[in-house]
């Protein structure tokens, strides 16, 4: 794959390139909690100075995606089982809100979107395609926060999901993506009924569900992906 090179585009755009790259790649599990970022080789990726890249990782950092450590250089972030279930217990106070709020306020062509968000999901989980079910099924959350129109919410939960990926990287028993598709076919039935109470409940219930399949032991860190190999 040929290298992304983003020559002439401001420092900004260039660092959010990267910046949504490795989301995306530790959305996708192709980046695993504990994965060494090696600073020149992501800065001969994607065609910019290293400069460049510090200030990406300086910026995930902030997402808590990405740990910085002195001498030592920028690694994919391991949560904690506590900041695991913190992170968790976030997302019940927002997706349940939102998801009243989202069910008063939805339209036809939002439905229709989202539905063909969930067909393209089931495509996914039927054909046993990890990299682009797990992104489908974490974005299902960030689509529907899409519908409100609200940008502070959909970056909020986009960085929710984000960690949330590390963290069933790290902590999840088992992988249940067609359990995980079916929840979110009922929280969308839920909400095309115009039924807030069951909408909400539904998507409280999914999160819980996800959360009691934590385990107090982590896997053992990853080691980098070939998501930004050279060759």
């Amino acid at each position: 794959m040929p290298p992304e090179a983003i020559d002439g585009q401001d420092s900004t755009t260039s660092t959010e390139h990267i910046v949504h790259a490795v989301t995306r790649a530790i959305v996708e599990h192709r980046l695993l909690p504990g994965a060494k970022l090696v600073e020149q080789k992501i800065a001969d990726r994607f065609g910019v100075s290293r400069t460049i890249v510090r200030q990406a990782f300086n910026r995930l950092s902030e997402l808590k995606l990405v740990r910085l450590e002195p001498a030592r250089g920028a690694f994919v972030a391991a949560p904690s089982i506590d900041e695991a279930r913190q992170v968790f217990a976030v997302r019940r106070m927002i997706e349940g809100q939102m998801l009243r709020e989202l069910t008063a306020r939805i339209k036809p062509a939002d439905l229709r979107e989202i539905k063909a968000h969930l067909k393209a999901e089931r495509e996914a989980v039927k054909r046993i395609d990890v990299p682009t079910r797990s992104k489908l099924l974490f974005d299902f959350h960030v689509e529907l926060a899409r519908v409100l129109g609200n940008q502070v919410l959909v970056d909020l939960i986009q960085e929710l999901v984000s960690r949330c990926s590390l963290i069933t990287l790290m902590y999840q028993s088992a992988d249940d993506a067609e359990t995980s598709h079916a929840e979110h076919i009922a929280i969308l039935q839920a909400i095309e009924a115009r039924d807030a109470d069951r909408a909400a409940a539904l998507v409280n219930e999914h999160l819980l569900t996800v959360e009691r399949q934590l385990t107090e032991r982590p896997r053992a860190p990853g080691l980098l992906a070939d998501v930004f190999r050279t060759d």
